[in-house]
């Protein structure tokens, strides 16, 4: 007596099967792998965004905090009789320090609760919530000004206590101040100054386009010294030049008494750029993995009534030989190449995504070749993994009952 040989489903007869259900309706597949599409995509996107940002940020913190150093009046702390911590003359004596571009002092001038600052003595056009600041020229050129109109006031303003100001833009928009050719006045109090320019952005402490700077001297003069830790210096120095500035700003400053100025030097660029790049991954690796999560249900449930609806087909193929596991192997193969085909698409339009938006933003689009090989493998094991549940499914169908429907 003969025997029946064995059914058996090559992997090359899997993908026919699979090809085959995908055509067969094609809308329902397309819809299917849109899911993983945009899965992949995100993916591949968010992780180049971090990438690009986080060169970005390495740029920023190169340029702009690596060059910046503070030192703090701490001379309340040491000595409560000490006075104010900065000597009259400190930009003077920071000129002999090798490294540094410009420095100077500033700090915010306690104003009495009714004071106002307009363009007129009272009343008028008046700018609420603006704080005025002492700041002399070197603290001024510090803070890297953008000049919109007018000029910033130099030494001889500062030596001569003369009554001129430097405002933001939106602080002149706010007193309808619209040129300087008229000269335009602003009160403080009933103190009039003269309008010197106008600041249209900062690169440092941008808090300060909220404020009117006032010369040093001037402020000095008219509202006596700061309190005591309220002053400090804002030192921009040369790349690579801040760590040795802020170690011998206080002795420069104050020989005798160097304790009583507290050097701040900048974070270590490594430190600072590893964090905030791990931030930004683990937050757009969460995204990237909803959205797969998203992919794998689409796919699972698309499958699902696949399976449903070819309760008959799947009969059949039993009825004729087929075992458990070749219907269960033509369903994952299925739903395996519907997510590697979003996996590639999604790839894709990740990369465009990263692209256009550099492009926009007039940055260097940064893509792993990590992230592009792993794309559509991601998008592969979503597919293989959302039709393992439908698969089962349709292994355990039974041909008669099947035929029956």
């Amino acid at each position: 007596m003969s025997t029946v040989a064995p059914t058996r489903l090559s992997v090359r007869d899997a993908l026919a099967e699979a090809v085959a259900g995908m055509l067969r309706r094609p809308g329902r597949a397309v819809l299917t792998a849109l899911g993983t599409v945009l899965g992949v995509g995100s993916f591949v996107a968010v992780l180049g965004l971090t990438a690009t940002i986080s060169s970005q940020i390495d740029g920023r913190f190169n340029v702009l905090t690596a060059t910046e150093v503070t030192i703090e009046d701490v001379a309340g702390r040491q000595n409560e009789f000490a006075g104010p911590g900065f000597p009259a003359d400190a930009e003077q004596r920071l000129r002999p320090v090798a490294g540094i571009r410009s420095a100077g002092v500033l700090w915010t001038v306690r104003l009495d609760s009714t004071t106002t600052i307009g363009a007129l003595p009272s009343g008028g056009s008046t700018s609420s919530g603006t704080t005025v600041v002492a700041a002399s020229p070197g603290a001024v050129a510090a803070l890297v000004p953008t000049v919109q109109e007018g000029r910033l006031y130099d030494e001889f303003a500062e030596g001569s206590r003369q009554r001129v100001v430097l405002i933001g833009s939106g602080v002149a928009e706010r007193l309808g101040i619209t040129t300087l050719a008229t000269r335009p006045a602003l009160y403080i109090g009933r103190e009039p100054f003269t309008v010197a320019g106008v600041i249209a952005d900062v690169e440092r402490k941008p808090e300060n386009l909220l404020s009117v700077l006032v010369p040093r001297a001037t402020a000095e003069e008219l509202w006596g010294p700061p309190a005591p830790g309220a002053a400090s210096m804002l030192i921009a120095t040369e790349l690579g030049a801040a760590r040795q500035v802020a170690d011998l700003a206080p002795l420069a400053l104050r020989p005798d008494h160097p304790e009583y100025l507290k050097a701040v030097p900048p974070p270590d660029p490594r430190t600072l750029r590893s964090g905030v790049t791990s931030d930004l991954s683990a937050l757009f690796l969460l995204l990237a993995g909803i959205c797969l999560v998203i992919g794998a249900v689409g796919i699972a449930n698309t499958t699902l009534v696949a399976v449903l609806e070819r309760t008959g087909e799947i009969g059949l193929r039993r009825a004729l030989g087929a075992r458990g596991r070749h219907i269960s192997a033509q369903f994952i193969t299925e739903s395996a190449a519907l997510g590697a085909l979003g996996g590639l698409v999604g790839t894709s339009l990740g990369e465009l995504t990263v692209v256009a938006v550099s492009v926009l933003r007039d940055w260097t689009p940064v893509i792993h070749p990590a992230t592009v090989a792993a794309a559509p493998l991601a998008g592969l094991l979503t597919g293989l993994l959302a039709g393992l549940y439908p698969a089962w499914r349709a292994a355990r169908v039974e041909p008669a009952e099947a035929l029956r429907r």
